[in-house]
């Protein structure tokens, strides 16, 4: 963290297939080891999966399931004389979003299944239709900042 200056953010270049920036940022999200195109390939077969499966238009689907998941408040530690406080906060978009793919992707790794496309491809039907992990973390995520609520006034 720069002390000087704010670091400007770099805009992400769209997917090549659907145009797509937040497509672009999730093929990120999902890379591993620097393999773009294998990220690309299990993203784009996920999509064919959800079109097989549920007869809808997989991009919006995506965005539907990256709208249930993304998170308006968090909470975050604050040390005050001592003792440590869970603050809650509200997010920025950009982080909510970040946060929420970050989310799908972790946790459609964890699910069972046979190949990623295919864990991938339930995750995001789930999360569209409003359940599956993915939710259920911003669901915890929004409980524990309410529970918190008596600490906002050490927000910062």
């Amino acid at each position: 963290m720069p002390r000087r200056r704010e670091v400007a953010k770099r805009e992400n270049r769209p997917d090549p297939k659907h145009g797509d920036q937040a497509v672009g940022r999730f093929i990120n999200v999902l890379m591993r080891d620097g393999k773009k195109s294998t990220a690309e390939r299990i993203l784009y077969g996920a999509f064919d999966e959800i079109e097989q499966k549920m007869r809808s238009d997989p991009l919006a689907m995506f965005r539907r399931a990256l709208e249930n998941i993304r998170p308006r408040i968090e909470v975050k530690s604050r040390r005050v004389g001592g003792a440590t406080y869970q603050v809650p906060i509200e997010i920025s978009p950009r982080r909510a979003s970040s946060l929420a793919m970050r989310w799908l992707a972790s946790y459609s790794r964890s699910r069972p299944g046979k190949s990623m496309r295919e864990k991938l491809a339930n995750e995001i039907i789930d999360a569209a239709n409003e359940r599956g992990e993915s939710v259920k973390k911003r669901e915890d995520t929004h409980r524990m900042a309410d529970a918190n609520k008596a600490f906002a006034h050490y927000r910062w």
